[in-house]
């Protein structure tokens, strides 16, 4: 008579993601704001999996989790398993898709550098689609289906380039312009703040405004543009990456009121995963975009 045992029941992938992702940024927080959950669904995830295997893979304690000696041991396989899948996926897509580019970039970047770029860039790439999502932090690209990456950078990470270089100066419409005759008018003056980028007012004055204390005045913006529209609307003095503004100085709509650039430390950066990975159109897209479309 033929036996037929029971197949071993394989543990859930969300599971397996669930402690993989916890395992290897250091915390279940961490693991819910990568994965888009709660820290509940990756705790009870990872309680599941653990009831599964019959072992903790993780020691809970007032300040946190650490993994245990099987959880570390268990974790650099899952890592590269992770990261083989994310690849196949992407590599899945793009063969099914050889004319599509998704590109993941700073909002601001993405509305006011790449954005007036776009249609330059089909024309000299004619068929390609190109798709782009605005985001604040870089992702992953072994995990992610994105082929290239533009964001703010000292150095671009490998399989990348730096476009350009980039630097901070107050901008503002003429007619405010013309009531600013050094930098030290900036102190009565309604200043316009990218929460983002709060620093830069410091920045910058520690070079216009040497050993005199500065502090900004004026209302705080999540979004870039946002902070930029209301400088067009002659609201008040914004602190500018001259990449952003470079079309609306070109144009006359804003002036920058002190010849007192001070270059940023970090570049426009561009890159995909290393040794050439994401295909010939991102190859294209990215020469093109270095080229200076």
């Amino acid at each position: 008579m033929p036996v037929s045992p029971p197949v071993p029941r394989l543990p859930s992938l969300n599971a397996l993601r669930a402690f993989e992702a916890a395992a290897r940024l250091g915390g279940f927080a961490q693991a819910a704001e990568e994965l888009h959950v709660t820290p509940g669904a990756v705790a009870a995830q990872i309680k599941s999996l653990e009831d599964d295997i019959g072992a903790p893979l993780f020691a809970r304690h007032a300040r946190g989790v650490r993994l245990t000696p099987l959880g570390q041991r268990a974790l650099p396989g899952f890592v590269a398993a992770f990261d083989l899948l994310g690849e196949s996926i992407r590599d899945l897509r793009r063969d099914a898709a050889p004319r599509k580019i998704h590109i993941a970039a700073l909002p601001a970047l993405a509305q006011l550098w790449l954005a007036p770029r776009l249609s330059a860039l089909r024309q000299q790439l004619p068929g390609i689609d190109i798709s782009v999502t605005a985001m604040e932090v870089p992702p992953n690209l072994k995990r992610v289906p994105f082929d290239l990456c533009l964001f703010y950078r000292e150095d671009p990470p490998e399989g990348g380039i730096r476009v350009s270089g980039d630097e901070l100066l107050p901008v503002c419409v003429p007619e405010l312009a013309r009531t600013l005759k050094s930098p030290q008018d900036l102190k009565a003056v309604t200043c316009l703040t990218d929460t983002a980028w709060a620093t830069d007012w410091q920045s910058w004055a520690q070079e216009a405004l040497p050993g005199e204390a500065f502090a900004p005045i004026g209302p705080v913006f999540s979004l870039y543009a946002l902070a930029l529209n209301e400088a067009l609307n002659g609201v008040g003095v914004l602190m500018a990456h001259r990449s952003l503004v470079s079309r609306y100085l070109a144009s006359g709509a804003l002036i920058a009121p002190f010849d007192i650039p001070v270059p940023l430390k970090a570049g426009i950066c561009l890159w995909r995963l290393p040794g050439g990975q994401g295909g010939e159109v991102a190859g294209k897209v990215m020469a093109a975009l270095q080229q200076g479309i």
